[in-house]
């Protein structure tokens, strides 16, 4: 049931978007607008959330770590990037976008070292993933409540308004869900190695990656920009969700129903990975 919760998830969201909108469409009541823009915000990033932490075998983080982080993530991230994006922008006149990467990236980096530091979930490199996945998606649900609100303000079209949710909810996981996810994912790893040089020179490279592509996300202005840095982001996340997610759950999780499973378990943490 938890591998298939994302999709109940998604399918029961999707009836609830289209009975919120079909009640505005025919009541016309403005008191159901903030329950259209909360569904349309939530649906697509938290049902991708619930897919990669389906896909952990080794379960040994629990989805209220990954509630808090998001909520925690998601407020403390956006709140700090706004007053580091107004302060920057009055002292330099203008704020270019590679400095939106970077200030952004950097804010939302703050409750996945948080959590590295002062709890126990540092262990599994899955950890560090999900922690930065359900981060990402707390900014990026917020992000999209703050854009759907103003639209909706300065629109006055439901239909705008829903167009603007569908696509940034659709191109989330694309966006600021793949940025955190890979850059505490390095983090953890450098954790792994214990701060080595090597492992700090690749958090600190995925690091700029991610300001990079966040960077020429910001600065495009059409679909080709979006499907190409979109595309290598997400692609990356799989990749590193593969790596982390699926193949180091498979070696930590012991067989079910074998004798001696518990200390197959603790035997192969321990060993080292060839």
């Amino acid at each position: 049931m938890r591998r298939w919760l994302w999709l109940l998830v998604l399918v029961v969201g999707i009836l609830l978007f289209v009975a919120v909108h079909q009640a505005i469409v025919v009541t016309g009541n403005p008191n159901l607008v903030p329950s259209l823009l909360l569904l349309g915000a939530l649906l697509v990033p938290v049902s991708f959330v619930l897919y990669l932490d389906g896909r952990n075998t080794a379960d040994d983080i629990p989805l209220s770590v990954l509630l808090i982080c998001g909520l925690l993530g998601g407020v403390l991230g956006t709140v700090a990037a706004s007053l580091a994006e107004s302060d920057t922008a009055q002292r330099l006149g203008g704020l270019p976008t590679v400095m939106i990467g970077l200030i952004e990236e950097g804010a939302k980096l703050l409750v996945p070292i948080g959590v590295l530091i002062f709890t126990r979930y540092r262990s599994n490199p899955a950890d560090g993933l999900l922690v930065g996945v359900a981060v990402g998606t707390g900014f990026a649900v917020l992000e999209t409540l703050g854009y759907g609100f103003v639209i909706l303000l300065l629109s006055r079209s439901l239909g705008v308004t829903e167009a603007t949710l569908l696509l940034r909810g659709v191109l989330s996981p694309a966006a600021h869900i793949a940025w955190t996810g890979l850059a505490a994912a390095a983090l953890w790893h450098a954790h792994a190695q214990r701060w080595h040089p090597r492992g700090v020179a690749a958090a600190v490279g995925t690091f700029v990656l991610v300001v990079i592509l966040h960077a020429i996300w910001d600065a495009g202005t059409g679909w080709p920009t979006y499907v190409i840095v979109g595309g290598i982001s997400l692609a990356l996340l799989i990749r590193q969700a593969h790596r982390d997610v699926v193949l180091t759950g498979d070696r930590t999780t012991p067989m079910r129903g074998s004798p001696g499973g518990h200390d197959q378990h603790k035997e192969t943490q321990t060993r080292p990975t060839p």
